[in-house]
């Protein structure tokens, strides 16, 4: 890309061999994402797949095979993140990383690729609020905060989980979780009435019980679901998708990233609380409000610190930015500009 003003010649060029370490949750979509970009601006790219979803990256890469990608512009290299990863992240070769993943390996890649003067995108964790607003219609909104909560059986970067409601209608919104929660199925992901299935491994299910009993030891009290594995599915890493009330923002697990089916309904007074609850995070990657003014919405939208706001339900523009502030990332993802990171731009001046 080229562009010209008077005697000075701006171009764009691609920055050079790009490190793609793509994360387990939804691996084939990182690197489809990561790929499109880096190849669109003229890299060569290296992908480090999780080691806990391969077969996904084993089917991205036999259709790109079959596409007749060119050889040599994609790459594959197995193994765990501590030994591939940290490789690419230290090779002088590799000009950039982009990383999604987790905020204490992100923080080690910056680290290591400072060495290097890497160039690097980090998508790392969110702690995302959806603010219900008090004019919301609970019979949608609620299904809606349930949805963004539990996504990929809530085993997402951007899951709604704190849902900030009115201390006024404190009382309706408990009323309509309940009503709304048996449409969330625990069972098999292969059955399409399935809404939350198994944890990726024993560590993740583990991890989401120690965070299950800290909130009851916090004295959030647990609304739905709980401690232990759903009735009728022992014998797997399946958690009881689970919602606390009486939660406030200080607690543990409205602060911290569990990975896992877990929501927390905080209360605030006023709409500039509830921005501020909102911010009371150190991260900003996604979040979501939920209301019937949508210019009231869209000002609330404004006020929020995160990479991306949706209104009204979970939707998605490929050509938007994706990225977080805070501790959610460095940079962004997804068209014209997932594009510009993989590009460096020189001046020629006559």
């Amino acid at each position: 890309m080229t562009k010209t003003w008077g005697k000075t010649t701006v171009t764009l060029e691609p920055v050079g061999v790009a490190g793609l370490i793509t994360a387990w949750n939804a691996n084939a979509l990182f690197m489809c994402l990561k790929l499109a970009s880096a190849v669109a601006a003229g890299c060569t790219v290296v992908i480090k797949p999780s080691e806990l979803s391969a077969l996904q990256a084993q089917v991205l890469v036999e259709a790109l095979h079959e596409a007749k990608l060119p050889k040599g512009v994609l790459n594959v290299v197995t193994g765990l993140g501590t030994v591939v990863g940290a490789e690419l992240v230290r090779n002088p070769d590799v000009d950039k990383i982009s990383f999604t993943g987790s905020v204490a390996v992100g923080q080690q890649i910056m680290r290591d690729g400072a060495a290097t003067m890497k160039r690097v995108t980090l998508e790392l964790g969110g702690k995302s609020p959806t603010v219900l607003l008090d004019d919301a219609a609970l019979e949608r909104a609620i299904p809606a905060a349930l949805v963004l909560a539990f996504m990929n059986s809530g085993q997402a970067c951007a899951a709604g989980t704190r849902l900030l409601v009115p201390r006024s209608r404190l009382g309706e919104v408990k009323r309509a979780i309940v009503d709304a929660m048996p449409t969330f199925k625990v069972g098999d992901p292969a059955d399409p009435k399935t809404a939350i299935g198994p944890m990726v491994s024993q560590k993740q299910y583990e991890r989401i019980q120690s965070y299950i009993r800290k909130g009851i030891e916090e004295g959030a009290e647990v609304l739905t679901g709980g401690e232990g594995q759903p009735t009728g599915f022992e014998g797997g890493y399946f958690v009881n998708p689970t919602v606390f009330v009486n939660a406030t923002n200080d607690m543990a697990i409205a602060q911290e990233e569990i990975f896992g089916p877990v929501l927390c309904v905080i209360a605030y007074d006023s709409e500039d609380e509830a921005i501020r609850i909102a911010n009371d995070s150190k991260y900003g990657l996604h979040s979501a409000v939920i209301g019937t003014d949508l210019p009231r919405a869209r000002r609330v939208a404004s006020g929020i610190r995160a990479g991306r706001v949706v209104i009204n339900g979970m939707t998605d523009d490929p050509d938007a930015p994706w990225g977080g502030f805070k501790f959610s990332g460095v940079g962004r993802e997804y068209g014209a500009y997932g594009m510009e990171a993989f590009l460096e731009t020189k001046a020629v001046l006559e």
